[in-house]
């Protein structure tokens, strides 16, 4: 299974945000959407990710609040990013070793979307799911030998 299989059921809705936008902007859009991500675009180009990881760090860092804050300063402006080719079991292990919840997918310098570490589980319990009921079903059609071979005994 490869990523383009996720970006395909999800849909294609992105949400992004500037790096020079207030962060209190940023998190209006956020709990407005209910999405933990923002993918940081600048003249057309990926230059970071804002996720709430980086959002809590902020706020206890400012004394719990954003103030005057801008996203630029908060966000990890070295994301992990894929492709569309690239494999599920490969996303999985990028993910866990950066502990990355959100990954920006990327077709060249094309955002093609955002998936997120809940996207790929569902992805690969649904196969999971599917694969155990083509294997009962195969198991459930077994075709009967009309003339079975005696056992050997030796």
């Amino acid at each position: 299974m490869k990523v383009v299989d996720i970006l395909r059921v999800k849909g294609g809705t992105l949400f992004t945000v500037a790096p020079d936008e207030a962060l209190g902007l940023a998190l209006s859009v956020m709990a407005e959407r209910d999405i933990g991500s923002l993918v940081v675009m600048e003249h057309g180009d990926l230059v970071g990710m804002l996720t709430f990881r980086e959002v809590i760090q902020a706020i206890v860092k400012n004394g719990g609040n954003v103030g005057t804050t801008i996203v630029r300063t908060v966000m990890d402006d070295h994301p992990l990013t894929c492709t569309p080719e690239t494999e599920i079991d490969e996303v999985r292990r990028m993910m866990l070793g950066r502990h990355a919840r959100y990954m920006p997918v990327m077709n060249g310098r094309t955002l093609m979307g955002v998936i997120s570490f809940y996207d790929v589980a569902k992805a690969v319990v649904d196969g999971q799911d599917f694969e155990n009921r083509m294997l009962k079903a195969y198991i459930r059609d077994w075709p009967v030998e009309e003339n079975p071979e005696p056992e050997s005994k030796l």
